[in-house]
């Protein structure tokens, strides 16, 4: 029985689900030779919940199409402030460009997320950071904490975020596809 056939597992590793097509992830967790799993430890925080959301976003045809990316995901983990900024940048830039209509809510988390990923990759001049960040980033930083903050937990909700919004645009399968390679050619 393939794991994409097999119920649900309970025990140390990755509870097997039912469904068609794979994530690209879970085949990058077998291409890495770590247990089968969307969260691999090889993949960057921010690329790994864009890709997910991407493939969360496309039609079973546009997931496909995603699979022949997965050797791109390979060792792109690595700290630091610089590739995640840039990530969430490139994701809320296409929200903000795309065709979609975004509520006042959203363009202001947009917006705000911007704002965190251009300060950080300002490289933190002397001015006092704006917006949500003014709460944790200075606490964070004392303790030396900041950055793997950003990276694992705001920086994966802002591309997130960014990412669901592009999906609403037009041919959503293709705009999805075309950020995810743009992110990885940021990460590699």
């Amino acid at each position: 029985m393939s794991r994409t056939e097999a119920g649900p597992r309970i025990g140390a590793e990755y509870a097997w689900v039912r469904r068609p097509e794979p994530c690209v992830l879970e085949l990058v967790s077998k291409l890495a030779r770590e247990p089968w799993t969307d969260r691999p430890t090889c993949v960057h925080p921010v690329l790994a919940a864009v890709a997910r959301v991407v493939h969360d976003h496309c039609s079973a045809g546009g997931r496909r199409s995603l699979l022949p990316l997965a050797p791109l995901f390979l060792d792109t983990a690595r700290p630091g402030f610089d590739l995640s900024a840039r990530l969430v940048a490139l994701c809320v830039s296409t929200a903000l460009a795309g065709p979609g209509e975004l509520t006042k809510d959203e363009r202001s988390r947009l917006r705000n997320g911007q704002d965190t990923a251009a300060y950080l990759l300002a490289g933190r001049p002397g001015a006092p950071p704006g917006g949500p960040i003014r709460w944790w980033f200075p606490a964070l930083d004392r303790l030396n904490l900041s950055e793997p903050f950003y990276r694992t937990v705001v920086a994966t909700e802002h591309a997130a975020e960014a990412v669901v919004v592009a999906a609403r645009g037009g041919d959503h399968d293709v705009w999805l596809k075309r950020l995810l390679r743009q992110c990885l050619a940021l990460a590699s």
